[in-house]
Protein backbone atom coordinates (compact mmCIF):
# COMPACT_ATOMS: atom_id res chain seq x y z
CA UNK A 1 0.00 0.00 0.00
CA UNK A 2 1.52 3.41 -0.95
CA UNK A 3 0.19 6.47 1.44
CA UNK A 4 1.39 10.49 0.07
CA UNK A 5 2.54 11.68 3.23
CA UNK A 6 2.44 15.81 3.69
CA UNK A 7 3.78 18.22 5.90
CA UNK A 8 6.69 15.85 6.82
CA UNK A 9 9.19 16.52 9.54
CA UNK A 10 12.41 14.49 9.77
CA UNK A 11 11.44 13.38 13.33
CA UNK A 12 7.95 11.57 11.35
CA UNK A 13 9.86 9.33 9.49
CA UNK A 14 11.81 7.16 12.15
CA UNK A 15 8.78 5.66 13.43
CA UNK A 16 6.55 5.89 10.15
CA UNK A 17 9.44 3.89 8.43
CA UNK A 18 9.49 1.49 11.15
CA UNK A 19 5.84 0.85 11.34
CA UNK A 20 5.10 0.90 7.49
CA UNK A 21 7.98 -1.85 6.40
CA UNK A 22 6.28 -3.90 9.57
CA UNK A 23 3.26 -3.70 7.72
CA UNK A 24 4.02 -3.24 4.26
CA UNK A 25 2.58 -0.29 3.80
CA UNK A 26 5.14 2.48 1.60
CA UNK A 27 5.40 6.24 2.82
CA UNK A 28 5.53 8.79 0.13
CA UNK A 29 7.31 11.89 1.87
CA UNK A 30 6.74 14.84 0.97
CA UNK A 31 7.83 18.25 2.90
CA UNK A 32 4.79 20.44 1.22
CA UNK A 33 1.29 20.78 3.17
CA UNK A 34 -1.91 19.36 1.47
CA UNK A 35 -3.83 21.61 -0.33
CA UNK A 36 -5.78 22.63 -3.16
CA UNK A 37 -2.25 23.59 -5.13
CA UNK A 38 -0.27 20.17 -3.70
CA UNK A 39 -3.65 17.49 -3.54
CA UNK A 40 -1.98 16.54 -6.94
CA UNK A 41 0.75 15.15 -5.49
CA UNK A 42 -1.03 12.55 -4.05
CA UNK A 43 -1.98 10.57 -7.22
CA UNK A 44 -1.01 7.07 -7.92
CA UNK A 45 -1.41 6.78 -4.05
CA UNK A 46 -3.71 4.77 -1.88
CA UNK A 47 -4.26 6.97 1.08
CA UNK A 48 -2.90 10.50 2.38
CA UNK A 49 -1.13 10.87 5.82
CA UNK A 50 -2.00 14.61 7.12
CA UNK A 51 -1.44 16.47 10.33
CA UNK A 52 -2.84 19.97 11.42
CA UNK A 53 -1.81 22.27 9.60
CA UNK A 54 -2.97 20.17 6.05
CA UNK A 55 -6.15 21.49 4.24
CA UNK A 56 -8.56 19.15 3.48
CA UNK A 57 -11.57 20.98 2.58
CA UNK A 58 -14.21 19.95 0.58
CA UNK A 59 -11.92 20.71 -3.50
CA UNK A 60 -9.02 18.78 -1.80
CA UNK A 61 -11.61 16.22 -0.80
CA UNK A 62 -13.19 15.98 -4.48
CA UNK A 63 -9.82 15.84 -6.10
CA UNK A 64 -8.80 13.01 -4.06
CA UNK A 65 -11.22 10.98 -4.69
CA UNK A 66 -11.33 11.40 -8.48
CA UNK A 67 -7.98 9.90 -8.05
CA UNK A 68 -9.62 7.22 -6.56
CA UNK A 69 -8.14 7.78 -2.77
CA UNK A 70 -10.15 6.46 0.09
CA UNK A 71 -8.30 6.90 2.96
CA UNK A 72 -7.28 10.73 4.95
CA UNK A 73 -5.05 9.37 7.67
CA UNK A 74 -4.48 11.77 10.22
CA UNK A 75 -1.56 11.60 12.70
CA UNK A 76 -3.51 13.76 15.19
CA UNK A 77 -6.54 13.98 17.38
CA UNK A 78 -7.92 16.99 16.42
CA UNK A 79 -9.56 17.30 12.74
CA UNK A 80 -10.91 20.94 12.39
CA UNK A 81 -8.41 21.06 9.52
CA UNK A 82 -11.30 18.31 7.80
CA UNK A 83 -14.43 19.42 5.75
CA UNK A 84 -16.19 15.93 7.62
CA UNK A 85 -19.48 16.95 6.44
CA UNK A 86 -18.55 17.31 2.81
CA UNK A 87 -15.95 14.18 3.35
CA UNK A 88 -19.58 11.89 4.83
CA UNK A 89 -19.59 9.41 1.96
CA UNK A 90 -17.35 10.04 0.07
CA UNK A 91 -13.77 9.38 2.14
CA UNK A 92 -12.52 7.30 5.20
CA UNK A 93 -11.08 9.65 7.70
CA UNK A 94 -9.31 7.94 10.62
CA UNK A 95 -7.62 10.11 13.27
CA UNK A 96 -5.05 9.10 16.33
CA UNK A 97 -7.22 9.84 19.39
CA UNK A 98 -4.84 9.40 22.04
CA UNK A 99 -1.11 9.49 21.54
CA UNK A 100 0.39 10.80 25.07
CA UNK A 101 -1.46 12.84 27.11
CA UNK A 102 1.05 13.04 29.53
CA UNK A 103 3.58 14.98 26.71
CA UNK A 104 0.72 17.65 26.29
CA UNK A 105 -0.58 18.27 30.12
CA UNK A 106 3.30 18.40 31.16
CA UNK A 107 4.36 20.58 28.46
CA UNK A 108 1.37 22.96 29.70
CA UNK A 109 2.84 22.77 33.35
CA UNK A 110 6.04 23.44 32.15
CA UNK A 111 4.79 26.37 30.26
CA UNK A 112 3.26 27.52 33.57
CA UNK A 113 6.34 27.09 35.36
CA UNK A 114 8.10 28.81 32.91
CA UNK A 115 6.37 31.86 33.08
CA UNK A 116 5.07 32.42 37.05
CA UNK A 117 9.14 31.55 38.14
CA UNK A 118 10.63 33.51 34.87
CA UNK A 119 12.27 30.95 34.17
CA UNK A 120 13.39 32.14 30.14
CA UNK A 121 14.14 35.55 31.91
CA UNK A 122 16.72 34.12 34.16
CA UNK A 123 18.25 31.71 31.42
CA UNK A 124 18.73 34.78 29.23
CA UNK A 125 20.64 37.07 32.37
CA UNK A 126 22.61 34.13 33.17
CA UNK A 127 23.76 33.56 29.55
CA UNK A 128 25.32 36.91 30.36
CA UNK A 129 26.85 36.46 33.22
CA UNK A 130 23.79 38.33 35.04
CA UNK A 131 22.59 37.09 38.13
CA UNK A 132 20.47 39.89 39.46
CA UNK A 133 17.22 38.38 41.03
CA UNK A 134 15.74 41.94 40.59
CA UNK A 135 12.32 41.22 38.10
CA UNK A 136 12.11 37.86 38.73
CA UNK A 137 9.74 37.27 41.42
CA UNK A 138 7.12 34.74 41.04
CA UNK A 139 4.48 33.22 42.68
CA UNK A 140 3.35 29.40 44.38
CA UNK A 141 1.36 27.72 42.82
CA UNK A 142 0.25 25.50 46.08
CA UNK A 143 -3.35 27.07 47.07
CA UNK A 144 -4.14 28.63 43.99
CA UNK A 145 -7.14 27.47 41.86
CA UNK A 146 -6.47 26.29 38.30
CA UNK A 147 -9.52 26.33 36.14
CA UNK A 148 -9.41 23.54 33.31
CA UNK A 149 -11.48 23.50 30.56
CA UNK A 150 -11.77 20.13 28.77
CA UNK A 151 -11.61 17.09 31.36
CA UNK A 152 -10.73 14.44 28.47
CA UNK A 153 -7.39 12.64 28.52
CA UNK A 154 -5.32 15.60 28.31
CA UNK A 155 -6.96 17.14 31.03
CA UNK A 156 -7.50 14.76 33.75
CA UNK A 157 -3.55 14.56 33.30
CA UNK A 158 -3.27 17.74 33.65
CA UNK A 159 -5.42 17.85 37.17
CA UNK A 160 -3.33 15.26 38.48
CA UNK A 161 -0.05 17.24 37.95
CA UNK A 162 -1.89 20.27 39.30
CA UNK A 163 -3.02 18.36 42.67
CA UNK A 164 0.39 17.21 42.99
CA UNK A 165 1.30 21.25 43.47
CA UNK A 166 -1.21 21.21 45.95
CA UNK A 167 -3.64 23.62 43.50
CA UNK A 168 -7.73 23.10 43.97
CA UNK A 169 -9.47 22.25 40.49
CA UNK A 170 -12.09 23.73 39.22
CA UNK A 171 -13.28 21.90 35.40
CA UNK A 172 -15.59 22.80 33.12
CA UNK A 173 -16.58 19.95 30.28
CA UNK A 174 -20.11 19.57 28.42
CA UNK A 175 -19.11 15.42 29.10
CA UNK A 176 -18.23 15.72 32.48
CA UNK A 177 -16.14 12.67 33.46
CA UNK A 178 -17.58 10.22 35.59
CA UNK A 179 -16.37 10.46 39.30
CA UNK A 180 -13.66 13.07 38.72
CA UNK A 181 -15.42 15.88 40.58
CA UNK A 182 -14.80 14.33 44.25
CA UNK A 183 -16.56 17.54 45.69
CA UNK A 184 -13.74 19.26 47.17
CA UNK A 185 -10.15 19.61 45.35
CA UNK A 186 -11.54 19.00 41.89
CA UNK A 187 -15.14 20.58 41.22
CA UNK A 188 -17.71 20.68 38.00
CA UNK A 189 -18.86 24.32 37.64
CA UNK A 190 -20.16 26.10 35.25
CA UNK A 191 -18.40 28.56 32.88
CA UNK A 192 -19.00 32.10 34.49
CA UNK A 193 -17.56 30.36 37.93
CA UNK A 194 -14.74 29.06 36.41
CA UNK A 195 -13.88 32.31 34.75
CA UNK A 196 -14.73 34.13 38.07
CA UNK A 197 -12.52 32.50 40.18
CA UNK A 198 -9.61 30.80 38.57
CA UNK A 199 -6.05 32.57 39.33
CA UNK A 200 -5.08 30.13 36.02
CA UNK A 201 -7.01 28.94 32.90
CA UNK A 202 -5.74 25.60 30.79
CA UNK A 203 -7.74 24.97 27.82
CA UNK A 204 -7.76 21.27 26.97
CA UNK A 205 -10.63 21.21 24.55
CA UNK A 206 -11.35 20.66 20.58
CA UNK A 207 -11.98 22.69 18.29
CA UNK A 208 -15.40 22.99 17.03
CA UNK A 209 -18.28 25.45 16.13
CA UNK A 210 -18.98 26.07 20.06
CA UNK A 211 -15.82 26.42 21.13
CA UNK A 212 -14.31 28.67 18.15
CA UNK A 213 -13.28 32.11 20.72
CA UNK A 214 -14.04 30.38 23.67
CA UNK A 215 -11.70 32.85 25.47
CA UNK A 216 -13.26 36.14 23.94
CA UNK A 217 -13.35 39.66 25.41
CA UNK A 218 -16.45 38.56 26.91
CA UNK A 219 -14.60 35.17 28.92
CA UNK A 220 -11.88 37.57 29.61
CA UNK A 221 -14.25 40.24 31.04
CA UNK A 222 -15.65 37.44 33.86
CA UNK A 223 -12.22 36.86 35.04
CA UNK A 224 -9.74 37.74 37.69
CA UNK A 225 -7.33 40.23 36.94
CA UNK A 226 -4.22 39.07 36.35
CA UNK A 227 -5.36 35.48 35.31
CA UNK A 228 -2.78 33.38 33.65
CA UNK A 229 -3.94 32.12 30.55
CA UNK A 230 -2.59 28.53 29.34
CA UNK A 231 -3.43 26.91 25.58
CA UNK A 232 -2.21 23.65 24.55
CA UNK A 233 -5.08 22.52 22.11
CA UNK A 234 -6.18 24.63 19.32
CA UNK A 235 -5.03 28.71 18.76
CA UNK A 236 -8.66 29.65 17.62
CA UNK A 237 -9.51 28.47 20.74
CA UNK A 238 -8.41 32.07 21.94
CA UNK A 239 -9.37 35.31 20.42
CA UNK A 240 -5.82 36.74 19.97
CA UNK A 241 -7.18 40.28 19.79
CA UNK A 242 -9.11 40.09 22.60
CA UNK A 243 -6.09 38.40 24.27
CA UNK A 244 -3.24 41.09 23.36
CA UNK A 245 -6.11 43.67 24.61
CA UNK A 246 -6.33 41.93 27.75
CA UNK A 247 -2.91 42.07 28.44
CA UNK A 248 -2.37 45.44 27.69
CA UNK A 249 -4.85 46.73 30.38
CA UNK A 250 -3.72 43.85 32.75
CA UNK A 251 -6.75 42.38 32.96
CA UNK A 252 -4.09 38.64 32.03
CA UNK A 253 -1.35 38.22 33.97
CA UNK A 254 0.42 36.16 31.53
CA UNK A 255 0.09 33.66 28.78
CA UNK A 256 1.67 30.29 27.84
CA UNK A 257 0.47 29.84 24.35
CA UNK A 258 1.94 26.50 22.28
CA UNK A 259 -0.48 26.89 19.21
CA UNK A 260 -1.47 29.96 17.96
CA UNK A 261 -4.98 30.32 15.36
CA UNK A 262 -2.86 32.05 12.65
CA UNK A 263 0.09 29.27 13.00
CA UNK A 264 -0.58 27.38 9.50
CA UNK A 265 1.78 29.20 7.28
CA UNK A 266 4.62 30.07 10.24
CA UNK A 267 4.27 27.12 12.74
CA UNK A 268 6.75 24.00 12.34
CA UNK A 269 8.95 26.25 9.77
CA UNK A 270 12.11 28.18 10.83
CA UNK A 271 10.94 31.89 9.88
CA UNK A 272 14.35 33.18 11.44
CA UNK A 273 15.63 35.08 8.18
CA UNK A 274 12.26 36.62 7.72
CA UNK A 275 10.57 39.50 8.00
CA UNK A 276 8.13 38.69 11.00
CA UNK A 277 4.57 39.59 8.56
CA UNK A 278 1.85 38.80 11.34
CA UNK A 279 1.93 41.61 13.74
CA UNK A 280 -0.23 40.34 15.88
CA UNK A 281 2.07 37.38 16.61
CA UNK A 282 5.18 39.77 16.38
CA UNK A 283 3.10 41.91 19.12
CA UNK A 284 2.76 38.64 21.56
CA UNK A 285 6.44 37.26 21.24
CA UNK A 286 7.90 41.01 22.09
CA UNK A 287 5.45 41.11 25.38
CA UNK A 288 7.16 39.96 28.52
CA UNK A 289 4.83 38.09 29.44
CA UNK A 290 3.86 36.06 26.90
CA UNK A 291 5.69 32.74 26.09
CA UNK A 292 4.84 31.18 22.64
CA UNK A 293 5.96 28.31 21.65
CA UNK A 294 5.77 26.17 18.46
CA UNK A 295 2.81 23.60 18.89
CA UNK A 296 5.65 21.41 20.31
CA UNK A 297 3.51 19.90 22.94
CA UNK A 298 2.94 17.10 21.14
CA UNK A 299 6.65 16.41 20.63
CA UNK A 300 7.81 13.11 22.81
CA UNK A 301 9.53 10.21 21.58
CA UNK A 302 6.71 8.43 23.11
CA UNK A 303 4.09 10.47 21.54
CA UNK A 304 5.72 10.07 18.19
CA UNK A 305 5.82 6.45 18.16
CA UNK A 306 2.42 6.08 19.85
CA UNK A 307 0.98 8.30 16.56
CA UNK A 308 2.99 6.25 14.03
CA UNK A 309 1.44 2.96 15.44
CA UNK A 310 -1.60 4.06 15.77
CA UNK A 311 -1.86 6.06 12.38
CA UNK A 312 -0.38 2.83 10.51
CA UNK A 313 -2.64 0.35 12.54
CA UNK A 314 -6.02 2.03 11.03
CA UNK A 315 -4.99 1.67 7.95
CA UNK A 316 -3.97 -1.22 8.36
CA UNK A 317 -7.59 -2.25 9.91
CA UNK A 318 -9.45 -0.28 7.66
CA UNK A 319 -7.25 -2.46 4.89
CA UNK A 320 -7.71 -6.06 6.15
CA UNK A 321 -11.57 -4.99 7.46
CA UNK A 322 -12.99 -2.22 5.48
CA UNK A 323 -13.68 -0.65 8.97
CA UNK A 324 -11.54 0.71 12.07
CA UNK A 325 -12.36 1.85 15.44
CA UNK A 326 -10.63 5.47 15.19
CA UNK A 327 -12.99 6.50 12.16
CA UNK A 328 -14.76 9.13 11.83
CA UNK A 329 -18.00 10.15 10.81
CA UNK A 330 -20.61 13.20 10.18
CA UNK A 331 -24.03 12.49 12.35
CA UNK A 332 -26.74 14.82 13.43
CA UNK A 333 -24.57 18.19 12.23
CA UNK A 334 -21.70 16.69 13.76
CA UNK A 335 -18.24 15.03 13.32
CA UNK A 336 -18.02 11.86 15.69
CA UNK A 337 -16.17 9.12 16.89
CA UNK A 338 -17.66 5.94 14.69
CA UNK A 339 -18.19 3.96 17.61
CA UNK A 340 -19.42 0.41 16.01
CA UNK A 341 -16.69 0.61 13.51
CA UNK A 342 -19.29 0.61 10.73
CA UNK A 343 -20.06 4.38 9.58
CA UNK A 344 -19.13 5.32 6.42
CA UNK A 345 -17.41 8.58 6.44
Amino acid sequence: MRIAFFDTKPYDRDFFDKYGEMNDISFKYYETKLNEDTVGLANGSDGVCVFVNDTVNATVIDKLTEMGIKIVALRCAGFNNVDMKHAYGKIHVFRVPAYSPYAVAEHAMALLLTSIRRIHKAYIRSRDFNFSLSGLTGFDLHGKTVGVIGTGKIGRVFVDICRGFGMKVLAYDIFPAKEFDNGDTVRYVNMDELLANSDIISLHCPLTEDTYHLIDKNAIDKCKKGVVIINTSRGALVDTDALLEGIKTRKIGAACLDVYEEESDLFFEDNSGHIMEDDTLARLISMPNVIVTSHQAFLTREALENIAQTTVNNIVEFTKNNQCPNELCYKSGEAVDCKDGKCFS
